[in-house]
């Protein structure tokens, strides 16, 4: 086997201190055990940093002391949260550093604690697992840990660039993944040879989905659906590092993706999405859904609201569940986001350690509930809470833009506090139709929005100086 080299990015000036999870508090008593039930297992995870492979928490079967690039595209938030940053960019940092020619431009699917491709999944760079998914997820991965933290690193360093580029363009050449041949392409393209199907480091060397139970599956809309958010979220890579041109080409490539959805997956008949298409030449369904949302790959509205709610009927299996809270969060099911929660930690749950399940519960209370989302672009901090009327929640020492917050919420008011040494712009939600929002002793005018379930929302955004605390709250006379 050959030896994988590892090499730990240097690391921005404020992700150096020793970082804690962010701390949660809420009236909601199975909610705040919930929170932490689910910090204590992510930090259970938490790799030993003097490992071969330098930094790391497990993402993957955790008996393999390992990580795998679909898990971690879905953990880094989480983790985020947790305080491993300097895990989130080791291991990303792994995985583009690793693409190569002679993979066909994969990576390696799975790295173990030792900095070595995991066994399980690799023999040599002719055989080995890879799902085809698992480079455009790492991009859009990288994207939202930009937006999250405000580390350039994620969308400028070499590494990381080359690993876009090759990905957008020599990968998706060689893996027949373009819109004209993604749908006709053959089964097995670039399979070892002599090709075996018995032996599942050749079948399933490039596997069209992450979905792994269909044997005759060509594609899934899973891999569309994470093919169209790759390549927009490299369009905005190219936005955010001055390339404007290019920026217009990618997001023109993931348009095609998502029109090629639409015009040839959507079942009439079953008001439902088709999740897989065989080399028979037919569409079937299953699992894989879920990534239309997870991925945002929906823009009619009646669709998407007919997709949630048919995963809302189904039963899944953890891994799947683990996504549900943050989708359900933003697509405006904020009940059935927290019974997902309680679920998922829940003693009674099967298979509730899975390690995205933890992960996947930690960001669905501070993206979801709390509502907290980062944008990099404009150094700013959305709130908005999503409980009910009768509960309070508050965190402390949440870290992203380079700063270090701390928010208390309830339904009628939120107080902000800028505790690090960047000043950031604050825009503070409430949920509801209000005219004015209360900032201190002024009143400003609010605007609206509607999420994608009809709730109007208000907003006003707010400059909050380092070191500074800032209360908005609503007034009764301003409905």
């Amino acid at each position: 086997m050959r030896k994988l080299l590892l090499f730990i990015v240097g690391f921005s000036p404020f992700f150096l201190q020793a970082q804690e999870p962010a701390k949660f508090v809420t009236n909601d008593t199975t909610l705040q055990q919930s929170y932490d039930w689910a910090v204590k297992m992510a930090l259970h995870y938490r790799g030993n940093p003097s490992d071969p492979a330098g930094p790391w928490y497990e993402a993957a079967l955790p008996s393999r002391d390992a990580y795998c690039m679909r898990d971690v595209a879905h953990q880094t938030i989480g983790a985020a949260i947790c305080g491993m940053n300097k895990e989130n960019k080791n291991m990303l940092s792994s995985f583009v550093r690793n693409i190569s020619e002679s993979k066909d431009w994969c990576s390696y699917w799975e790295i173990n604690k030792y900095g070595k491709p995991a066994p399980e999944d690799y023999r040599n760079d002719r055989e080995f697992w890879y799902n085809l998914n698992a480079n455009f997820d790492i991009i859009y991965a990288c994207w939202k840990l930009y937006q999250w933290t405000g580390d350039k690193t994620y969308i400028s360093d070499p590494a990381f660039t080359a690993f876009f580029r090759k990905t957008t363009e020599e990968y998706t050449r060689k893996w027949l993944l373009q819109p004209e041949s993604i749908m006709t392409r053959p089964l097995h393209p670039n399979a070892p040879e002599p090709f075996n199907e018995q032996d599942y480091f050749h079948r399933c060397r490039g596997l069209a989905s992450y979905v792994e139970n269909v044997g005759d599956l060509k594609v899934g809309i899973d891999l569309m659906a994470t093919i169209y958010r790759g390549m927009l979220s490299y369009a905005f890579i190219h936005a955010e590092n001055g390339d404007t041109a290019a920026a217009a080409v990618y997001r023109k490539k993931a348009e095609d993706y998502r029109q090629l959805m639409e015009g040839q997956w959507w079942n009439a008949a079953g008001n439902r999405y088709y999740t897989y298409y065989t080399g028979a030449g037919k569409f079937g369904n299953g699992e894989g859904e879920m990534f239309l949302l997870w991925f945002d790959a929906l823009q009619d509205a009646a669709r998407r609201k007919a997709t949630v709610e048919h995963l809302l009927q189904s039963k899944w299996n953890v891994e799947t569940m683990s996504y549900m809270p943050v989708i359900l969060f933003r697509e405006g099911y904020w009940q059935q986001a927290l019974d997902y929660i309680r679920l998922l930690s829940n003693p009674a749950t099967e298979r509730r350690q899975y390690p995205e399940v933890s992960f996947g519960v930690v960001e669905g209370i501070v993206r979801g509930l709390m509502g907290i989302t980062p944008d990099a672009d404009n150094n700013r901090i959305t709130t908005l809470y999503r409980g009910s009327n009768t509960t309070t929640a508050s965190l402390s020492d949440l870290q992203l833009l380079g700063t270090t917050i701390s928010l208390q919420h309830t339904s009628s008011f939120t107080i902000l506090k800028n505790q690090g040494k960047r000043d950031v712009l604050w825009r503070a939600t409430f949920v509801g139709n209000y005219k004015t929002i209360k900032v201190g002793n002024a009143l400003l005018k609010a605007q609206q929005i509607t999420d994608n379930n009809g709730h109007i929302l208000s907003f006003v955004d707010i400059p909050v100086g380092h070191g500074k605390s800032v209360k908005a709250m609503l007034q009764k006379s301003s409905v």
